[in-house]
């Protein structure tokens, strides 16, 4: 669609051809883009499952005459929605099991009873922050609406987030605006989510869990941000089943991951053992969050074993089993940027500062390990998937440069290759019940919600306060 909307901009007919179970998204993201009513010719079900006579038929006798109708300007895009309520318009009236109801019929909850954001409530949530309410942190690209503090306050009050939690949602917002995030893959049919990770001193006081149930529903905190993302989505940046939302098999909302930032400073203290948030580029010392899309996870049990050189091949093994499509995302869909995440529980990652291995240590041993063989790797980028054109064998990209050497260490089909290009695209974090040896691995979606992180500011806005200055 971005070669349709190029050729529009310049007053030249186009036509974008789509599937069929993405007209509805089609037509929103033109509307999100600034071209609402974008000629569609759309394509007869799923052009993967029909054999090749079937397909040219159903395009000959249904999608030529969409291309026809779009090129000589008949509009034929009948599912423009209806006009949005107004920021302070009233929407519902009534009970608050009439609000409910009316929220769920309309699409804008998740289906969980939500507290009303009348007018008062959002003035309330946001009073004493400083910040403008009309202020715009940016445009979403999936709806076109403006990412306003009055649209987070709103969410918030649904998801009954705190006002201290506010600075949180604003960073949030920064990373959904942040291109580098890719916030408009948010609905793509693999049905990745957001994972939220918290990192900083002041995790604690503002209530957060890290420790034993971390993840787990219950804690204020991590629940009500986690499900204001979610609620976020849907009503701002238009992931709902009749926009964005093509998820075949959807995830629940995550709450929010906190690495226990105690156990993370004890340990550096010993050996180098950066967050997450320095992971990514961030201090220590300050309060970050940091953002991207998971497909799959995996439970690693019961990790058995006293040494690094114990626990690090079970590790490792959970690594390899959550990656299979993914790793699309080391070659296909794009190259080196598929990132899994690692979330060991800190009698795990004692056990390895204890042992002298820092974080870089860490990461080098999984490399060494989280292996599967060549073969297995070739299918899943190239044989049980059409995202790689050719089906390139590994030793061929590692001939053309594109993956490094040790992909084609020989040319046995059976040997080990890695799920990264490198050790540092294994992250790792600290969370979970101190006196468990369990670790849980993430299996990440790529550029399709790429690992992004924003600093989160506690300081009060200036934007409500008045610039007096006299001049002589």
């Amino acid at each position: 669609m971005r070669a349709s909307i190029a050729a529009e901009s310049v007053a030249i007919p186009s036509v974008s051809i789509v599937c069929e179970g993405f007209a509805g998204q089609a037509a929103a993201t033109a509307r999100g883009l600034g071209y609402d009513g974008l000629p569609l010719a759309v394509t007869v079900g799923h052009v993967d499952a029909q054999a090749t006579d079937e397909m040219t038929a159903n395009f000959v006798n249904a999608t030529v005459d969409d291309i026809i109708a779009g090129l000589t300007n008949e509009k034929h895009v009948d599912d423009v929605p209806s006009a949005e309520p107004a920021a302070l318009e009233i929407a519902a009236t009534g009970t608050i099991d009439e609000i409910n109801e009316h929220f769920v019929a309309m699409g804008w909850s998740d289906g969980n009873v939500i507290v009303p954001p009348t007018r008062d409530r959002v003035e309330r949530y946001l009073e004493g922050s400083g910040h403008d309410p009309w202020k715009t942190l940016g445009v979403s690209p999936s709806s076109g609406r403006d990412l306003t503090i009055w649209s987070i306050g709103v969410n918030a009050v649904m998801a009954g987030c705190r006002p201290e939690h506010l600075p949180i949602l604003i960073a949030l917002t920064e990373i959904l605006a942040d291109p580098s995030y890719g916030s408009e893959h948010s609905g793509n049919t693999t049905g990745a989510d957001a994972l939220i990770v918290l990192n900083g001193p002041n995790s604690g006081a503002l209530g957060f869990n890290a420790g034993p149930g971390a993840q787990r529903e219950g804690r204020h905190a991590n629940t009500s941000i986690g499900r204001w993302l979610r609620l976020y989505l849907r009503n701002v940046c238009g992931f709902t089943t009749d926009e964005h939302d093509k998820a075949t098999f959807g995830n629940p909302a995550r709450p929010v991951l906190a690495e226990d930032h105690a156990c993370v400073r004890t340990m550096a203290e010993t050996v180098t053992w950066p967050s997450i948030a320095e992971q990514l580029g961030h201090r220590w010392s300050d309060d970050v969050v940091s953002m991207a899309r998971m497909n799959s996870g995996v439970l690693i049990g019961s990790v058995f074993g006293s040494t690094p050189e114990d626990i690090v091949p079970y590790l490792a093994d959970g690594l390899s089993r959550v990656a299979a499509w993914d790793l699309t995302h080391v070659h296909g869909l794009g190259t080196d940027q598929f990132q899994p995440l690692l979330v060991l529980s800190p009698l795990l990652a004692q056990t390895f500062a204890d042992a002298g291995w820092g974080l870089a240590h860490v990461q080098g041993a999984l490399f060494e390990q989280a292996r599967i063989p060549a073969r297995s790797f070739e299918r899943f980028v190239g044989e049980w998937t059409n995202l790689t054109a050719g089906q390139p064998k590994l030793t061929d990209l590692v001939r053309t440069r594109t993956l490094p050497d040790v992909f084609a260490a020989s040319e046995d089909p059976n040997r080990l290759v890695p799920i990264v290009t490198r050790p540092q695209r294994l992250l790792v974090a600290v969370a979970g019940d101190p006196n468990r040896a369990n670790a849980y691995a993430f299996s990440n979606d790529g550029p399709h919600g790429w690992w992004t992180a924003k600093r989160i500011d506690h300081t009060p806005a200036s934007d409500l306060v008045c610039d007096i200055s006299f001049r002589e």
